[in-house]
């Protein structure tokens, strides 16, 4: 019996776990024990991603709750680490590049178990983004490394990372997007937005935002707000607001960039974080996606949606490569240039990276089945 513990702590992980999940069904000499951290703890940012992505329960929560980075990472590890003792896993695998993600990785290899990381080597080169720090730390610690783009593979051997420890498998995010793709076109979302006329879908865009040095600093939130209401006074652009945005929205005095409450034709339409199902009909057929979601970036990609990330930088630069993706940064003109650029072009397809074909998770369990029955 091959005994795998999964931690995962914030949506981000949902997609990217469950495929696995169900992979891992298929194999009856795998016992797969599920940990939620709670990091993401709020039903609207957790618990209907559970549903939408048909995820079991996990086995264990651990509650953790918010806080800063300290003290989230040293719950989780103090929390996991009696989860492990008792479980005794084989090996532990995680996912992404949140604050889960670094402690589960820490808390494992200190009481010697090997770890798995799915989502390796990506890297903005910013280390001022929480994010590439516990990506680097959690590449650096992993015994395998799951890889979703061939700049992961290249980062990792420039790192010094041994060829034999690498595996560019694809991406886990596209495995759970194509399996509800179909699905999520029967959504009822774009009803309730009114957003059809005459049989056809209106246009509209889609905007979130959750990254600290987005939503933190008054200036910049504005700045993005003011040039995405410019925007918006031709088609409405939907926000499905992050929690701790809509505080900094209320807290900096920023309420009048968004639209009233209802469905307008235009301007910016704030709505409650929705379901994966919801949100990703949503992105489906919109004209243009305007994020700081480094997972976003991914999914419009294979979508065919242009997106315009928010940011200075991106640790997915395939997203850019094929061509849906322009990073724009925060400056005002340069977002509001970019998206009219979009706008006054017809829609056209886009290349999708290699292996990103929805089939991610049988590749990384052949490889975990492999390396475990070997030892």
């Amino acid at each position: 019996m091959i005994r795998l513990l999964s931690v995962v702590g914030a949506r981000p992980n949902f997609m990217k776990i469950a495929p696995l999940v169900e992979e891992l069904k298929k194999f009856p000499e795998i016992e797969h024990c599920l940990v939620h951290s709670g990091q993401h703890y709020d039903e609207l940012l957790s618990g209907n991603f559970f549903t939408d992505l048909g995820l079991p329960r996990p086995d264990v929560n651990l509650q953790i709750g918010s806080s800063s980075h300290a003290v989230q990472t040293g719950e989780i590890m103090k929390g996991l680490e009696p989860v492990l003792l008792d479980y005794k896993p084989q090996m532990v695998l995680v996912v992404g590049d949140v604050n889960s993600t670094i402690a589960a990785a820490l808390t494992a290899v200190k009481l010697g178990i090997e770890v798995a990381h799915v989502e390796a080597g990506l890297r903005s080169f910013d280390m001022a983004m929480p994010e590439e720090i516990n990506r680097k730390l959690t590449d650096a610690i992993s015994h395998l490394l799951f890889v979703t783009e061939q700049s992961g593979v290249d980062n990792l051997k420039h790192e010094g990372v041994q060829a034999e420890r690498i595996f560019l498998v694809g991406n886990l995010m596209i495995d759970s997007l194509l399996k509800h793709r179909e699905l999520s076109r029967n959504a009822p979302i774009r009803d309730r937005l009114n957003l059809r006329e005459n049989g056809r879908c209106r246009p509209y865009g889609v905007l979130t935002l959750h990254r600290p040095s987005n939503v933190d600093d008054r200036e910049t939130l504005r700045g993005i707000l003011g040039a995405v209401k410019t925007l918006a006074a031709d088609l409405p652009i939907f926000f499905p607001i992050h929690p701790r945005t809509r505080k900094n929205i209320e807290r900096f005095g920023l309420e009048g960039y968004l639209s009233d409450t209802g469905t307008p034709k235009v301007g910016v339409v704030p709505l409650q974080p929705l379901g994966y199902v919801d949100f990703l009909s949503l992105n489906d057929h919109a004209r243009l996606v305007l994020t700081d979601s480094g997972g976003i970036q991914e999914e419009t990609t294979v979508l065919g949606v242009p997106c315009l990330t928010l940011r200075e930088n991106t640790e997915r630069p395939a997203t850019v490569e094929h061509g849906s993706n322009q990073v724009v940064g925060v400056d005002p003109n340069r977002i509001l240039s970019a998206a009219k650029s979009i706008l006054q072009k017809a829609p056209h397809p886009f290349p999708v990276p290699p292996l990103w074909d929805g089939k991610a998770a049988p590749r990384i369990v052949a490889i975990l089945r492999e390396h475990l029955h070997g030892r």
